[in-house]
């Protein structure tokens, strides 16, 4: 999910190239953090899993791939993909939830900010269908996801709705804030791709995880080591 370069930045040269952070949110007061979903709460991209069990796994890949970059416009390439799952029976929700895994730290960052009194939200350009069971299971207080058209228990190739992009990923941040009454220097944002960037921006502090450079590029910091409670470095105690 990002610009492909030959060459990564580290965790700290990312914290120097993106915008200078005045002071990072406390742990001490209430706050917010907002994940994207796909690669970054999770290990995997539910739409390239959907594309396997569809039998054109590697063209949704490709797809994916370069929308994540910034080669393609988010929303056309997204309609594009699941535009080839059409027919798909809705029972693949249950397939594809079973393979997925929460990223290594998730569930500790997630339980250490709630007991800290924080908020958690996800933010997702993949799908409620999936979005709600991790949200449940990972004890997430917001979520946003699309959702997909189904007729006689089957895909129909199209998105009911708005489509989740950069543009709805950051008023989510700001809508989310306002209604839990946390200021905006109080929130993180955490993302892996070009979609992620304007909330990562947006937030008191921006984190990229495990991106290439142009989200790193865009991020207050970056973590490059699929740990989440990494995350919890760059707060104040």
């Amino acid at each position: 999910m990002t610009l492909e370069t030959t060459q990564f930045l580290d965790e700290h040269d990312a914290g120097a190239a993106g915008h200078d952070l005045p002071e990072p949110p406390t742990l001490a007061e209430p706050g917010l953090l907002v994940m994207d979903v796909d690669s970054t709460l999770i290990d995997e991209e539910v739409i390239d899993e959907l594309g396997e069990a569809a039998g054109c796994g590697e063209r949704i890949a490709e797809v994916t791939e370069r929308a994540m970059r910034g080669e393609l416009e988010f929303c056309d390439a997204l309609r594009a993909r699941v535009a080839l799952l059409e027919g798909l029976p809705v029972s693949v929700f249950d397939t594809v939830h079973d393979k997925l895994h929460f990223t290594h730290g998730a569930l500790a960052l997630i339980d250490e900010l709630h007991a800290h009194h924080w908020k958690v939200g996800v933010v997702s350009g993949g799908f409620h269908e999936v979005v709600d069971r991790l949200a449940e299971e990972a004890h997430i207080d917001h979520w946003l996801a699309n959702r997909l058209d189904v007729r006689g228990g089957r895909l129909t190739g199209k998105v009911v709705g708005d489509i989740v992009c950069k543009t709805v990923k950051l008023h989510a941040l700001r809508e989310w804030a306002k209604r839990d009454g946390i200021p905006m220097v109080q929130t993180v944002a955490v993302g892996d791709g070009a979609n992620d960037i304007p909330m990562i921006q947006a937030a008191g502090l921006g984190i990229a995880f495990c991106a290439k450079p142009k989200t790193q590029l865009a991020a207050h910091e970056a973590i490059n080591e699929r740990d989440l409670t990494k995350v919890l470095d760059f707060l104040r105690r």
